[in-house]
């Protein structure tokens, strides 16, 4: 669904900029043409750099220190691009390109991948590609209904689980993005089976919620409310039935989603920050993949650039 959304989407927003620049072309009128196309073509780049205005201003008295403006500037610069190619190209056309890994039988620890709101598995492209390339055993489902609860996607994260532990026989590393790291969460909640999972990995996930979801429409948006009432079940659930899961939880002072920073920390989890990079360029960190080759037992190639996962460069 998310898929034909985002074709959608891009061909209507291509379609539109094209018209505009064609009607105004011909109508004789090549300033309007090209300044009106130029407009709306940058759409999504003034929405992200006003996401980045938002998270200066609501973040200037968290915990974590504020990011300077150099910082946010270039973490707007290529998430433009990085959103573009994800949500445009990857998630819209190529979610079906790199399948998962499920060999019959496997000596090593296996890997599920959970994708966050308005997301699939194309969000995981080269993730999978890079673990599949490793002999890894690796699933990244898309998630369904994508606008629904969030406790809706358990039985999925469940289903997903079992898959890898039964090819394995070993518990579960279970990397999860933005609000994905929430998804695993309400399936331990809802009885998931801590004995079936390693570790969790949390990327940018708003686990106690994000001020952008007060414009929220959808559901599990609505749910992701900063301190909402969803989120204040989950933690009162989790400290009266402790699941005993590790978490790490990887967070960014430049996160154009999920601020003011400090929301995608868990007490008494592993966090990490990682200064400088967007929402979703945070996937490219490359010390996201080496940490999940370490808990792999799998040591890290000599080559920095071998652990790479997309084309940003680190901070």
């Amino acid at each position: 669904m998310i898929a034909r959304l985002l074709r959608f989407i891009t061909c209507a927003w291509m379609g539109v900029a094209l018209g505009w620049w064609l009607f105004n072309l011909y109508a004789g009128r090549p300033w309007s043409a090209w300044l009106g196309a130029l407009f709306l073509l940058s759409l999504h780049a003034m929405v992200l750099g006003l996401e980045l205005l938002f998270h200066r201003y609501v973040s200037r008295h968290d915990p974590v220190a504020p990011a300077p403006a150099r910082a946010l500037w270039r973490a707007w610069l290529v998430e433009c691009v990085t959103g573009l190619r994800v949500f445009c190209v990857q998630q819209a056309f190529r979610h079906r390109i790199e399948p998962g890994f499920l060999p019959l039988a496997s000596a090593q620890r296996g890997v599920l991948l959970v994708h966050g709101l308005v997301c699939n598995r194309g969000l995981w492209n080269s993730w999978l590609h890079a673990l599949r390339q490793r002999g890894i055993p690796v699933l990244a489902p898309s998630v369904e209904p994508p606008f629904g609860l969030i406790d809706t996607w358990a039985p999925a994260i469940d289903a997903a689980v079992r898959r890898l532990h039964a090819v394995t026989g070993q518990p579960v590393l279970i990397v999860a993005h933005s609000m994905g790291g929430l998804a695993v969460r309400a399936w331990l909640r809802q009885g998931g089976d801590p004995e079936l999972v390693q570790r969790v990995i949390t990327i940018g996930s708003p686990h106690r919620g994000t001020w952008l979801a007060r414009f929220g429409l959808s559901p599990n948006a609505r749910q992701l409310q900063l301190d909402g009432p969803w989120i204040q079940a989950l933690v009162r659930d989790e400290a009266a039935a402790p699941h005993g899961v590790p978490f790490t939880c990887y967070f960014s002072d430049c996160d154009n989603l999920v601020f003011p920073p400090s929301v995608a920390t868990l007490p008494g989890a592993d966090n990490r920050l990682l200064r400088g990079w967007a929402h979703v360029d945070l996937l490219d960190a490359p010390e996201l993949f080496e940490a999940v080759l370490g808990y792999l037992g799998i040591a890290p190639p000599a080559d920095a650039d071998a652990l790479r996962t997309g084309t940003a460069s680190p901070r």
